[in-house]
């Protein structure tokens, strides 16, 4: 398949509502990935980015979803420019970077740093060795800004994956800015990383990336779709995904269709990602691209998921 089009997370609380997405019969963690991947031909984890991956769990998403399957992975926030709560830290590790409630990655010892690195990827072998893993996304902070210091954590970042397909989105606008948009794009080719085509709210905002349509990687492209809702953008108040509360039209889906060939042209295979992970928005926004892609004449979709009801 070309386009893989998702959801991020499948276990939102607010996803949840009994018959909203899953049948009244569908309530345990099992039924509901297998459920979700009878649906979608893939997923975006991003329980990962809040605490570290676990094999064991990602033992059980292979075991759960049929043959061509795909998860991508988000990265743990320490990894990313974010503060951690010390508490998202393996337990037997916080003695070890201090009392403070939160800690920031330039803060950790060495030594914590390259165990937070090993555990990342020893737990996504069971999905490597299954052939089920995408790529491993890095969503920076918005703190996050072009310089020296920062591109050499980005190779770090690299070097510590290597073997695993890594995919960066960048939160603040100044990556694709004038002169530095073409740096940014000239960094990721040159690393093979994936660019994160991001679709979010517009304005004064600089936390508001603008879509650029750019492949950077020779066989996986990316396109995260966060809705348009503007005044949502930036709150702070009630569920963080009350911020991507936005339900895409057919008119807006289908504008981007030239732009995801084009994408799929230049990598081969496209993963749209829905970040609208308001109740069941994501899902119903990742089976309207369906329908809208391979109603437009594209290669008819392929077992593992049915689209027998997008139609």
């Amino acid at each position: 398949m070309t386009l893989l089009a998702g959801s991020a997370s499948w276990t939102d609380p607010t996803l949840l509502t009994p018959g909203l997405f899953y049948p009244l019969d569908v309530h345990t963690a099992e039924q509901r990935l297998r459920f979700y991947a009878s649906r979608f031909p893939m997923v975006e984890v991003d329980s990962t980015f809040y605490g570290l991956p676990h094999a064991g769990n990602a033992q059980l998403w292979a075991e759960r979803t049929p043959p061509g399957f795909v998860f991508d992975i988000k990265a743990f926030r320490a990894f990313t420019g974010h503060d951690v709560p010390l508490s998202a830290l393996p337990r037997e590790l916080r003695s070890q970077v201090g009392t403070r409630d939160t800690v920031h990655w330039r803060d950790m010892p060495a030594e914590v740093r390259q165990e937070l690195w090993w555990r990342m990827r020893t737990a996504l072998h069971p999905l490597q060795a299954a052939g089920k893993l995408g790529a491993v996304l890095f969503q920076f902070a918005p703190s996050v800004r072009p310089g020296a210091e920062v591109e050499t954590h980005l190779e770090h970042c690299v070097d510590m994956m290597a073997g695993a397909t890594v995919a960066f989105e960048f939160r603040h606008r100044s990556w694709f800015e004038g002169p530095q948009a073409r740096r940014t794009l000239a960094m990721l080719r040159q690393l093979e990383v994936v660019n994160v085509v991001v679709d979010a709210p517009q304005g004064d905002f600089s936390n508001s990336v603008p879509a650029v349509w750019e492949a950077t990687h020779p066989e996986l492209a990316i396109v995260r779709l966060h809705g348009r809702n503007v005044s949502a953008w930036n709150s702070a108040s009630g569920a963080s995904s009350g911020r991507f509360n936005y339900v895409y039209n057919d008119t807006e889906l289908r504008a981007m269709l030239p732009a995801i060939r084009r994408l799929e042209e230049q990598s081969g295979q496209v993963h749209a990602t829905f970040n609208t992970n308001y109740r069941d928005q994501g899902q119903a926004n990742a089976r309207k691209l369906l329908t809208l892609w391979y109603g437009a004449g594209t290669t008819a979709p392929a077992d593992p998921f049915d689209l027998s009801d997008l139609h």
